[in-house]
Order: C-alpha cells, then sequence, then structure tokens
C-alpha cells in the first residue's frame, strides 16, 4: 500500500487520494484532443488519516486550492506525460500539507538607520529646491 510521506511520523494513504485524467487545456500539438494527460488530484480533508492539528491548520489555511467543504483540488498539466502529471500533482498535495506545520518567524519591528533618515531627508530638499526653479520667473 504506497504512502506519501509528510514528516517521520505523519503519512497520507494513496488510497485517500482521488485522482482522475483530464485533457489539458491550452493549445497543444497532435495529441492535445486524443490524450488525457493532465490530472485533477482530489483529497478530502476531513475524512483523511492525517492528525487532528494537520486537519485544523490545512481548513483555516487561505488557500485557493482549498474548497468551502474542505476538499483539496490540485490540477496538474504541466508535463506531456500523465505520469508525470500525476507525480507532480502529489508532490503538491504533500508540500501544501507540509507548508501548514512551518511556523512563520515573529517580525522584529526596526527603525531606520540615523544616516537613512538623513539622506532620504537631503534628497526630498534638493527635490522640493528642483520643483521650484521649474516655477514662473518674476521680473523686476
Amino acid at each position: 500500500m504506497p504512502t506519501l510521506k509528510i514528516s517521520n511520523t505523519v503519512t497520507i494513504d494513496e488510497n485517500e487520494v482521488e485522482i482522475s485524467a483530464i485533457r489539458a487545456s491550452g493549445s497543444g500539438g497532435q495529441k492535445v484532443n486524443k490524450v488525457s494527460a493532465a490530472i485533477h488530484l482530489r483529497f478530502d480533508i476531513e475524512a483523511s488519516s492525517l492528525p487532528e492539528y494537520y486537519k485544523e491548520k490545512l481548513l483555516e489555511h487561505k488557500d485557493k486550492r482549498i474548497t468551502k467543504e474542505g476538499i483539496i483540488v490540485i490540477k496538474s498539466q504541466q508535463h506531456r506525460s500523465q505520469e508525470q502529471n500525476r507525480d507532480e500533482a502529489m508532490e503538491r498535495l504533500v508540500e501544501l500539507v507540509k507548508s501548514v506545520n512551518v511556523v512563520q518567524k515573529r517580525r522584529v519591528p526596526t527603525r531606520p538607520t540615523k544616516g537613512s533618515v538623513g539622506r532620504r531627508l537631503d534628497s526630498k530638499k534638493k527635490q522640493s529646491i528642483q520643483k521650484k526653479l521649474r516655477g514662473k520667473v518674476e521680473r523686476e
């Protein structure tokens, strides 16, 4: 039974992933209307064997590939062979599930240096003088 490895302890059984072959959209060559090389992958988060932590994080994750019903939909049509598209879709699913476990670093607010503030103010003064010189010339 093949599985997709997320981490050392978390895996997804490939039976939980629904894969269907579809025709690729866009322009193509001679085979484009005959061969279903693109892959449409569907993965139901709620019905999966993922730990609750992953399910919660995935459902609150803002990603256009996750529907309101909690189903991940990935379409792969980059390659000409169905097998390569299938592998790429599976990789993208694994990357999406892995991404919810990454903790964002907290941004430390910084202040601009005295030098950068001074340079900015100097350039503003220079620009102001330049614009004043473009105005009408008064004759005496």
